[in-house]
């Protein structure tokens, strides 16, 4: 039976996150957080793979700048629900099985996060200090060199944060495969307003929210530890004889 608004606010989220049969069996919220980030995380490996080795390319060779607005502005301008619906209705004749709805769904997300990583990875490629690319090459360097030990390292901090954009996007938009009967958080809010059940619909808003920005976090952290402190400037302490004044320096 669903519960009733709490007048109180905070209640109605309570009773249903703190309800012990809410976290178990099938329907369990810990099985719906599986499902959330298995889609998730299939979905942001395949924008990587399309968008980072396409960003690279035209980072370097300049070719297809044009094309990275505009594609850009067009996926992310893109209805993403009816953008599923319409996925589903043509390619689930072709899958007998949840196929033909988990499909849909992951090349929804995927066209979702493909714009940041590609115009991040092309941004902090460019980005690159030409006289650190032309020493490299004074040095002997050849092309694919200078992109794995000069380029890349340098782009690092921007292809990141085109990542961790694209996830947070994906984290939040994943919601809409329980639109289409699929698992998934967005279980939460769709049930949840089908029985008017307010206390499982915010459940599902917080839960969504509190995994975005735990991802959020994480991704901040693998950032700072990954890459380079002299391209952000943070501080490190330098390791000195006994007996000697230790002072943080910047790279």
């Amino acid at each position: 039976m669903a519960d009733t608004v709490d007048p109180q606010g905070g209640g109605i989220m309570m009773n249903y996150l703190f309800d012990p049969a809410h976290w178990s069996g099938a329907d369990g919220i810990p099985t719906l957080i599986g499902e959330h980030l298995l889609y998730s995380l299939i979905a942001l490996a395949i924008a990587a793979v399309i968008a980072v080795p396409l960003g690279i390319y035209i980072g370097v060779t300049g070719k297809g700048v044009f094309m990275i607005a505009g594609l850009a502005n067009a996926l992310r301008a893109l209805p993403s629900v009816g953008l599923l619906i319409l996925l589903v209705l043509l390619i689930s004749p072709a899958f007998p099985s949840r196929m033909g709805y988990i499909v849909p769904s992951l090349i929804v997300l995927v066209l979702l996060a493909v714009p940041p990583i590609l115009t991040n990875t092309y941004a902090g490629v460019r980005a690159v200090d030409a006289a650190a690319v032309d020493a490299a090459r004074g040095m002997g360097f050849r092309t694919m060199k200078i992109l794995t030990d000069v380029q890349l390292p340098c782009s690092l901090p921007l292809m990141l944060s085109g990542v961790r954009s694209s996830l947070l996007q994906i984290i939040s938009t994943a919601t809409i495969a329980a639109y289409i009967s699929l698992g998934g958080l967005g279980r939460l809010l769709i049930d949840g307003k089908a029985q008017n059940d307010y206390s499982q619909m915010v459940a599902g808003a917080v839960l969504v929210a509190l995994l975005a920005l735990f991802f959020d976090q994480l991704l901040a952290f693998i950032t700072r530890r990954v890459v380079s402190p002299g391209l952000t400037r943070r501080t490190v302490k330098t390791a000195l004889p006994a007996g000697t004044v230790n002072t943080p320096a910047t790279v």
